[in-house]
């Protein structure tokens, strides 16, 4: 069959793998120039500035969820808009995103750098360490206006069928990422505002190549000042709600899980738990490469009314990330020194000890984490904002922290950081819930194409 359209028309499985494929690169390149940036600042300057960046992840997830909701939010409703032929609502929507984006982190900037003492000490940060982290965040704080408006850009590339170019960007600015790590902090053993100098580069670098897209002849998304709508833009955010909630929901949980580790007096569990958090970004990661593609491939076959379409997407994606997710288990039980020794190379540090202890307690969460993301994305893509902000919020929010602080004060005998697999489980059987009863209410009457 000829397509116009390869989202909503072309045969289901190569068309949900040629988007999910290089999503799913171009998120585990960004994770694991992440896990390098950590790797390097571990072995080469320790434990102490591995838990200054650690530390600062509660705000750099803040900043990072607002411009999620901001591109998932407007990549979905621009999405529709491209199945229904709305081309001129598509441009403004697209216009608008990049607009707020820039705003928003340029004023973040502006506000919080000269004033990062306070931020410090909001984030409870021990004081020996904020010399260490002020050298960091002094230069990170910029690249963010780099990096979310390269972020936001990156969804749209994606959504506008150049996903191969989106994740060329992603792919060669991880590298380059990489390869500054090992040069600043390996090499020529620099500190660490190295590292962050490092991501700026390759932040830049990663723009560079995805403003190639205003060159493509075949793009249909255009910059416009025209038609921009603030009920439109605020229809995008409030869809994109649940991805922030996703997102912000994992600083809140990070900087809880601090909070309780620093009132046991134990500064070093902080590294330790730093590297069990990394194992969880990229899983996460993972998880949204698919879960990205969903994004894409739902919203536009919702516009052209392929009910039965999504439904077959959907289970191809379900069934990548239980295979993912089986990977990642595996590798957690049977392989957690190898995972503990790639950041710090003693293995009877203290931080080490604790990271293998995590590990052990909170790889149940890999289990359900993946589903439960991939089912508040499809209520976001058939903007059903509602049960996807009550999944994102079970998830992320609510029950982490509602149990943590529980296990914490009543639960002694078990670590509370119990609650978190716990929490994963009862959201994943709610969202199934959430999930039946909607298929139920729809009755799929469009040709499929496999």
């Amino acid at each position: 069959m000829t397509s116009k359209n390869r989202i909503t028309d072309a045969p289901i499985i190569p068309t949900f793998f040629y988007f999910a494929l290089p999503s799913l690169a171009g998120l585990l390149a960004i994770s694991s120039a992440s896990i390098v940036d950590g790797i390097f600042v571990g072995r080469y300057l320790g434990a102490g500035p591995l838990a200054s960046i650690n530390l600062l992840i509660p705000y750099f997830t803040f900043m990072f969820s607002v411009c999620l909701m901001i591109a998932i939010g407007g990549t979905v409703l621009a999405g529709r808009y491209i199945g229904e032929k709305k081309q001129k609502n598509a441009d403004a929507i697209f216009s608008q995103s990049l607009i707020s984006a820039v705003l928003f982190t340029t004023a973040m900037a502006t506000l919080v750098t000269p004033n990062s003492e306070y931020l410090f000490n909001a984030l409870n940060a021990p004081q020996d360490i904020h010399e260490t982290m002020d050298s960091y965040f002094g230069i990170m704080s910029y690249c963010l206006i780099i990096q979310l408006t390269t972020m936001v850009l990156y969804y749209f590339v994606r959504a506008d069928g150049f996903p191969v170019l989106a994740t060329t960007a992603l792919i060669f600015g991880s590298i380059t990422n990489i390869a500054l790590d090992v040069l600043f902090l390996g090499y020529l053993g620099l500190g660490i505002e190295w590292a962050a100098w490092a991501t700026t580069i390759a932040q830049s670098l990663q723009l560079t190549i995805l403003l190639s897209f205003f060159v493509k002849k075949q793009r249909t998304l255009k910059l416009t000042l025209k038609g921009l709508n603030v009920r439109e833009s605020a229809r995008a955010l409030i869809n994109g709600f649940s991805e922030f909630i996703n997102e912000i929901s994992v600083g809140i949980v990070i900087f809880t899980v601090h909070w309780l580790l620093l009132l046991e007096g134990d500064d070093t569990a902080i590294a330790g738990f730093s590297i069990a958090n990394y194992v969880l970004f990229i899983s996460m990661m993972a998880y949204y490469g698919i879960v990205d593609a969903i994004h894409i491939l739902v919203s536009q076959n919702l516009g052209a009314g392929n009910i039965r379409r999504i439904r077959y997407f959907m289970l191809l994606a379900a069934v990548t990330i239980l295979s993912m997710s089986t990977v990642l288990v595996l590798t957690c039980t049977l392989y957690p020194h190898y995972l503990s020794q790639l950041f710090l190379s003693d293995i009877e540090n203290a931080s080490q000890q604790s990271a293998l202890l995590y590990l052990s307690i909170l790889w149940p969460c890999l289990m359900f984490s993946g589903l439960n993301v991939l089912i508040s994305a499809y209520f976001t893509a058939i903007q059903k904002p509602l049960q996807s902000t009550v999944i994102a919020l079970s998830r992320g929010l609510l029950l982490p922290v509602m149990f943590l602080i529980a296990f914490s004060t009543y639960v002694k005998q078990t670590h509370f950081l119990a609650a978190l697999p716990i929490a994963e489980f009862i959201t994943f059987a709610m969202a199934s819930t959430l999930f039946v009863i909607h298929q139920k209410r729809q009755t799929p009457t469009d040709p499929v194409y496999t």
